[in-house]
């Protein structure tokens, strides 16, 4: 073979190997550098999430006041900044704002390719608000009692609770996804219940189809964490359906497609243990076994139990994927459950009950 073949043989060799190098190296830039900044922050805030023994001596508080104070070296000092009153209502909306400012600092912070998720998580408070108002009108009851300060279209949501008359809501909801199941709704083609499991659905849906849409590792974490919330929700409507004595045909509606259980062995049987004992052969099985007894009395000790699973669950693809979109999932959930242990403090120092039976019903709202 001439020389001048040869050289040219391996100067090709070494284009494609260069090439092959190159992508190789693009492609794992782009996988995980933009996770960098973000998470080194995300793991700055963790380390300030409140200990039990903080949560301890916020429960010594005694008044609202001292509750307030006791908080004022957290990032909660800002949004307790404009508080007029040490009321439970004005603390409650100050940590709710707390929590919109959480997402919103995940959709500032993270890749364009991930952020717009977090956007879609804030629209499930959008789903509970709009459920609440409608639900509160229909009693009678004061609406805007109900609004949590949370949301993508909170003015929107407002403007329902102050609406005279329900007709003028559909107009409110003109131009939004959820205009065509209220008017359903007002039409009687949809029940109360339905109306809201149709707003589910939907939010579920949009979730779904965008994790879906993405790939790799993204789509690995986001598509295993929606199909987590999804069965979350789904086990709580069967179980909670089964002690209310209610048949597989009324529970079908009110399930939420996307999950990864097979739910029909929980739907035909009796009673709530027998729905219980079929969920021991599904994977949630190992999940709540050491709480199989606390959750026959209290399906709520269900739902914390599915939500740290949610967590851990999320803490170990973070192991996995350590510079991905599961770092800011678990914080954001992280940071769910700490504002949600703090709004129980606040009520129950409201409600006069003693330090003690404070830290022992906080403690069981976590």
């Amino acid at each position: 073979m001439e020389p001048g073949a040869v050289s040219g043989i391996l100067n090709t060799t070494l284009a494609v190997v260069f090439t092959w190098v190159g992508y190789k190296t693009a492609k794992i830039v782009w996988k995980y550098t933009p996770y960098s900044y973000p998470n080194a922050r995300i793991k700055a805030m963790e380390a300030k999430l409140l200990t039990e023994q903080r949560f301890n001596e916020l429960a010594e508080s005694r008044t609202l006041q001292n509750f307030v104070v006791s908080l004022e070296d957290t990032d909660y000092r800002d949004y307790f900044a404009d508080l007029s009153s040490y009321d439970i209502e004005s603390i409650e909306r100050a940590l709710e704002r707390a929590l919109a400012g959480t997402y919103e600092l995940m959709v500032k912070i993270l890749p364009k390719r991930s952020a717009p998720f977090f956007r879609l998580m804030l629209e499930e408070w959008d789903v509970r608000n709009i459920a609440s108002v409608v639900k509160a009108k229909l009693a009678g009851e004061p609406a805007s009692d109900y609004v949590v300060e949370l949301g993508t279209m909170l003015p929107k949501v407002k403007a329902m609770a102050e609406a005279k008359t329900m007709e003028e809501i559909l107009v409110i909801l003109e131009g939004t996804p959820y205009e065509e199941p209220y008017q359903k709704l007002l039409l009687g083609e949809m029940s109360l219940r339905e109306f809201e499991t149709e707003l589910y659905k939907m939010h579920y849906a949009k979730l779904l189809n965008y994790a879906l849409s993405r790939k790799e590792d993204e789509r690995v974490i986001l598509e295993e964490f929606v199909r987590l919330r999804i069965d979350k929700l789904n086990l709580l409507t069967v179980l909670r359906a089964k002690s209310a004595g209610m048949a597989a045909e009324e529970i079908k509606p009110m399930l939420i497609p996307g999950g990864s259980v097979k739910l029909d062995p929980l739907l035909h049987v009796d009673d709530l243990g027998m729905a219980l004992a079929e969920l021991d052969s599904t994977k949630y099985g190992k999940v709540i076994r050491d709480v199989r007894e606390e959750v026959e009395r209290d399906l709520g000790v269900l739902e914390r139990t599915l939500e740290r699973h949610i967590v851990e669950r999320l803490s170990e693809l973070n192991r996995f994927y350590p510079l991905s979109v599961a770092t800011p999932l678990g914080y954001v959930l992280q940071k769910e459950r700490e504002i949600r242990k703090l709004r129980a403090i606040a009520k129950l120092i409201s409600d006069g009950l003693e330090p003690e039976r404070i830290k022992e019903m906080a403690g069981d709202a976590a």
